[in-house]
């Protein structure tokens, strides 16, 4: 056998067990008995720590349930915008629950799961104090935001703040309450959720811009799961979701108001 017709052979034989390589992060999930998920511990009520030190919410719901389909336990590795995509390809985790935006850009380096499970917009909290009433009043100001949204980059670009970045949302907000920036730059889901809370902290905080930029959110498996067994048995899960009606009533639960993107493709799909 020549060096070309061994090499021709090697290669084919990769390419070979590549599927066979994709269909085997379930069957590895079975036989550990674990399904390790990347969480928010700090993105209320989608992820957060309860009273007890507990990781609860609505993306935790939905992992647990993964989990129980799966007859494994769950375990709940607790990630930020800046490295779930780096641990998700670096094998630390199996998938991401953890409100990552769904974009072109993401989609060349991790799978995401279709139908999306959830929608968020881009907004500010700012101190009714500051005044604003438009995007192009953050021009030239200091901006909170968090390292890794996706937004960061398009609200720089239009409006022009002068961004603040901070490695969690406690820092950013934490920031925020100092003085330390006019306004924090986020999803508006998040910013509700804060305001709606009955912290009095933030009694004299408001949303006072129109949401912008339209973002999909969803769970994301490696590239090469997407099409194998793990990534089909996640879009079952997904579309039942929505037909069932499970995601409208985990909103009802945790408080959330509900979603027009939830409502939409909950009717699109019961009559499918």
């Amino acid at each position: 056998m020549n060096k070309l017709t061994a090499l021709a052979l090697a290669v084919a034989a990769t390419l070979a067990a590549a599927p066979a390589m994709a269909q085997d992060t379930l069957a590895k999930i079975k036989e550990k008995g674990v399904l390790t998920v990347g969480v928010k511990n700090d993105y209320k009520p989608w992820g957060f720590l309860d009273p007890s030190g507990k990781i609860v919410g609505l993306e935790i719901d939905l992992a647990q349930e993964v989990a129980a389909k799966l007859g494994v336990k769950l375990e709940m590795v607790p990630v930020i915008a800046a490295n779930r995509i780096e641990f998700l390809r670096q094998g630390r985790i199996d998938m991401i629950a953890a409100t990552l935006g769904d974009t072109a850009e993401r989609r060349k380096q991790i799978g995401m799961i279709e139908p999306n499970y959830y929608a968020g917009a881009t907004n500010v909290l700012a101190p009714k104090s500051a005044g604003l009433k438009k995007w192009e009043d953050l021009k030239g100001r200091k901006v909170c935001a968090v390292q890794g949204a996706y937004y960061n980059r398009r609200v720089s670009q239009v409006y022009s703040p002068e961004l603040v970045v901070f490695p969690s949302v406690p820092d950013g907000l934490n920031a925020l309450l100092g003085n330390n920036c006019v306004a924090f730059l986020f999803d508006d889901t998040l910013i509700v959720s804060t305001l709606s809370g009955g912290d009095p902290k933030w009694a004299n905080y408001e949303m006072p811009l129109n949401s912008e930029d339209p973002q999909l959110w969803a769970i994301a498996v490696r590239l090469d799961d997407l099409d194998g067994a793990f990534g089909k048995l996640l879009k079952e899960m997904s579309v039942d979701w929505h037909k069932s009606g499970k995601l409208l009533a985990l909103e009802t639960k945790w408080g959330i108001k509900q979603s027009p993107y939830l409502i939409e493709t909950n009717k699109k799909l019961k009559g499918s």
